[in-house]
């Protein structure tokens, strides 16, 4: 059994805690002052984003571009700084790819083809540094497929748990339940259903109304339209109702055999959200006895019950079996 710590051990520790963090806070502080201050060239590899534009008309991408590169910058301690505090809120910091003459594959070698045209690093003059290479990656391979639209259904996925005495009632609304997707022919063409983005609804027992996002297919390759829908779902409180008249029906009847039947309609008691059961009505529910079952020395028959799929259960059937009287067709 490991050895508990006192409260001396204890005092201890979160001293040289405090103190490491302090101490490094200091010395960070001290090395970008050291850094900022100075008049001196350094060189820092920054993360810059990767802008690939002019996309051949009737084309998509079939693979994702990376988002940035790691390139080294050389200019001033504080030009550099600057540019590390600001480089994410400036769009006019970024590598451009130029597509316009790409037909399906292709791969840039980037500090060739930045030296070759050095127009397509665009660093805004106001940051006062100047790109050296691409450290990562050497090279971005381009992948260009025709391209493809289609209307797909959509599906939630979506884990509902009614709270303790309540119960979903009826299929989710999702509105719209169609989207039209779009990218390259041989990612959307293998998509047949777009699934929402996972959510969970615990204890609910009121009327669910959501916006659900629709997750991303093959990362940002497939464009949706559009990309949020509507979900609506029943939630009812859990009640009981006697529902009565309902009629009995013979099924397999012979054409020379007439079929009576005594009584005619039964009673019986349906378990279910209380708005849903209280809009049944007695032809909503199946009574049926199957004709192929009769034979001369039987009179009485059980009948088989059919409730519609939001009905969580049924009891107490009245009568519980019914009277066939058969006689042969006159004509």
């Amino acid at each position: 059994m490991g050895k508990v710590p006192n409260a001396k051990d204890i005092k201890s520790f979160l001293f040289f805690q405090r103190l490491g963090i302090r101490l490094g806070a200091m010395g960070l502080a001290l090395l970008l002052w050291l850094f900022v201050v100075s008049e001196n060239e350094y060189t820092m590899v920054v993360d810059v984003p990767i802008e690939a534009r002019n996309l051949p008309a009737g084309h998509a991408h079939k693979k994702e571009v990376p988002s940035s590169a790691k390139v080294r910058l050389r200019g001033r301690g504080r030009s550099l700084f600057k540019t590390i505090i600001l480089k994410n809120f400036i769009p006019d910091f970024k590598l451009v790819l130029d597509l316009e003459r790409i037909s399906e594959e292709y791969d840039f070698l980037l500090n060739e083809y930045f030296e070759r045209y050095p127009q397509k690093v665009v660093i805004p003059s106001t940051f006062e540094v100047k790109y050296v290479e691409v450290i990562y990656p050497s090279s971005v391979h381009i992948s260009l497929d025709e391209y493809k639209e289609k209307v797909v259904s959509i599906l939630p996925n979506i884990l509902i748990q009614p709270a303790p005495g309540y119960t979903l009632v009826g299929p989710p609304i999702i509105s719209p339940d169609k989207v039209k997707i779009a990218g390259s022919w041989n990612n959307v063409e293998n998509v047949i259903n777009v699934y929402s983005v996972p959510d969970t609804v615990l204890n609910a027992t009121n009327r669910i109304s959501l916006t659900l996002s629709l997750e991303a297919e093959r990362g940002q390759l497939i464009e949706y339209t559009p990309r949020n829908v509507n979900f609506q779902q029943s939630v009812q409180s859990i009640s009981e109702r006697i529902i009565s008249e309902i009629p009995v029906k013979i099924l397999n009847k012979t054409e020379d055999l007439q079929v009576f039947i005594s009584p005619q309609t039964v009673s019986l008691t349906v378990v279910g959200g209380m708005s849903y059961i209280a809009n049944l009505q007695p032809d909503d529910i199946s009574i049926i006895v199957d004709f192929k079952l009769w034979n001369a020395q039987q009179q009485f028959y059980d009948v088989k019950v059919q409730t519609p799929v939001d009905v969580i259960d049924w009891m107490d059937l009245s009568p519980k079996s019914i009277e066939l009287v058969v006689t042969k067709r006159v004509g």
